[in-house]
């Protein structure tokens, strides 16, 4: 997402939640701004998808649940609507089916237009949501991974190619290579060319 040149016109939060189920494209809402978001890569895509079926299998037959980028958080008392790559969700307080305003956990996957907003304004208004325990950046062109826990006051922690990573809110450990499997990048082809 570039945010300066996907604007759309002011509207109301109402508005922005009906457009959005008729909507062919998806839209991140921002005080009453709309913007458009761009499609995903391969590697995006098979980040997130490594991510949600690890959450996914780890969440059966728990009260958390797993969900893909389709679901947005609402955030600011409704000034904020994002669609976060993947979210973990364990309380059933939401009264909507389009969004939530209690995840648990929070994971963006980054991308050269998306890095910078995902590390400042998203991550400043998703640690001001109640309920988040963890947030989660994750590089597509590099073997890196960022996490954010609210029990550490919300400090970095960086995890590489050789790392476990605990999702500590929900007693999940995975290698940082189940999350990176089919990833292309550099990091990855070096690794698996020595590990042939």
């Amino acid at each position: 997402m570039n945010l300066p040149n996907h604007k759309t016109d002011y509207i109301s939060e109402q508005d922005y939640l009906e457009g959005e189920k008729i909507s062919e494209i998806k839209h991140e809402y921002i005080d009453g701004e709309v913007y458009a978001m761009a499609g995903a890569s391969k590697n995006h895509q098979r980040l997130l998808g490594n991510v949600f079926s690890a959450l996914h299998h780890h969440l059966k037959n728990t009260p958390c649940e797993a969900f893909s980028s389709d679901i947005k958080v609402r955030a600011d008392k409704g000034k904020k609507y994002f669609y976060p790559d993947v979210i973990v969700v364990c309380s059933n307080n939401d009264n909507d089916d389009y969004y939530t305003e209690s995840p648990r956990i929070i994971v963006e996957v980054l991308s050269n237009s998306t890095r910078k907003y995902d590390r400042t304004l998203k991550r400043q208004i998703y640690q001001s949501i109640p309920s988040l325990e963890e947030y989660v950046l994750i590089e597509q062109d590099r073997v890196e991974i960022e996490v954010c826990r609210k029990s550490e006051g919300w400090q970095s922690m960086f995890y590489y190619i050789d790392d476990e990573i605990t999702f500590t809110s929900i007693g999940l450990t995975l290698p940082v290579l189940e999350i990176y499997s089919r990833v292309e990048n550099d990091e990855m082809r070096v690794f698996v060319e020595a590990n042939i």
